[in-house]
């Protein structure tokens, strides 16, 4: 990824220990190229090396063992070119697709969902350039980047696009998204989704395929949908979050750890609302482990979402943080935990708190 970014020498959070060249995610400014979105649409950094054969299935949820079986047969099915939708038409030949356009993963957060779709990816027997992976988010940042018929058009030609975490809980890029479903399907290019659910329906259960289809309007009867259940396989069998640390621990840490940033927390919030979340992963390039003072609760939805999305980015790439302050599992509010968009924050919650356990070895 090419980034231009602003980089510190130092922290304003502390002072680094002499020698030391700390990062500071807040005063970055990371800028992408338009032109390498779609290059640049694969699995992130954590799930390069995920694949069926290492996707544990929970013996006791036969749902996870069936989708890989099922998932491992649509991957077959995507060698060689797409089918030109144009020629098709000429030659009046009616398309023979060998299995469903598209599969929908339903299941709640942390049953692997995001494992399974980058194993699709990875086993679809195409090259790199015909197969693209990204979430919801960055599938609309492509379509503002380069405009509809240019997206359309850029992915025309794959064998397969993945989308992860489908945004149910916004309408308009919703429907946009679909339109540019809608066109990639009928040009051949087979779809695999996962989703998130709609406000207000989590505490309904934790399955989404309903809302999904409804949302996708025509594209639903092409997709087939894989219900997977489970628990969060985050916390099976694991120890509960550390606690946080004081604050010179963190610094200290941070002073002698390779490539870490180290922010105050609240800076850190204030400079993501300057930062288009687009540009998140952006923010966290050539870093290894992110140092935070001050945790405290998020005050107001807008900065919780952002968050969210911080969050995702530094789990995809497995970057350790490290916090003193509140404990991750507080800073959000019980109204927010009750709220819509609460799928989301326990999903944050959970990912942070895994990450805060990866940087136990760094407190020395």
């Amino acid at each position: 990824m090419v980034v231009s970014s602003t980089v510190s020498s130092g922290s304003p959070a502390a002072a680094p220990s002499a020698g030391a060249a700390l990062i500071a995610l807040s005063e970055r400014e990371p800028h992408v190229p338009a032109d390498r979105l779609v290059a640049e649409m694969v699995p992130p950094p954590r799930f390069d090396s995920v694949r069926f054969d290492n996707y544990l299935p929970d013996p006791d949820q036969p749902s996870q063992a069936e989708a890989v079986r099922v998932l491992g047969g649509f991957a077959a099915t995507l060698g060689g070119p797409p089918a030109d939708a144009r020629k098709r038409w000429f030659r009046r030949e009616a398309p023979a697709p060998a299995g469903p356009a598209g599969v929908y993963l339903d299941g709640g957060y942390g049953v692997g969902k995001t494992h399974l779709l980058a194993s699709l990816w990875h086993a679809t027997p195409a090259p790199r350039e015909q197969k693209a992976f990204g979430t919801f988010v960055e599938l609309t940042n492509l379509v503002g980047a380069l405009g509809f018929q240019h997206a359309v058009r850029a992915l025309s030609g794959h064998r397969l696009v993945c989308i992860d975490e489908f945004e149910l809980d916004d309408p308009g890029d919703t429907v946009l998204v679909s339109s540019l479903l809608a066109k990639l399907s009928d040009a051949g290019v087979r779809l695999a989704a996962t989703s998130n659910t709609l406000p207000g329906k989590l505490g309904e259960g934790r399955f989404a395929a309903a809302d999904f289809m409804r949302e996708i309007q025509g594209l639903s009867a092409r997709f087939r949908s894989l219900r997977i259940d489970g628990q969060d396989y985050r916390h099976r069998g694991l120890p509960e979050a550390p606690s946080p640390y004081a604050d010179e621990q963190v610094a200290a840490a941070a002073s002698r750890t390779p490539g870490a940033s180290l922010d105050d927390f609240g800076a850190l919030l204030a400079h993501l609302a300057r930062v288009h979340p687009s540009r998140y992963g952006a923010l966290c390039d050539g870093v290894d482990a992110v140092f935070l003072q001050g945790v405290k609760p998020v005050a107001d939805q807008a900065t919780a979402l952002r968050l969210v999305v911080l969050a995702d980015r530094l789990y995809d790439r497995e970057v350790p943080v490290m916090a003193s302050g509140e404990p991750f599992d507080r800073i959000f509010s019980e109204e927010m935990l009750a709220g819509g968009y609460r799928k989301k924050y326990f999903r944050a919650i959970s990912r942070l708190t895994a990450l805060a356990r990866d940087a136990k070895g760094l407190a020395g």
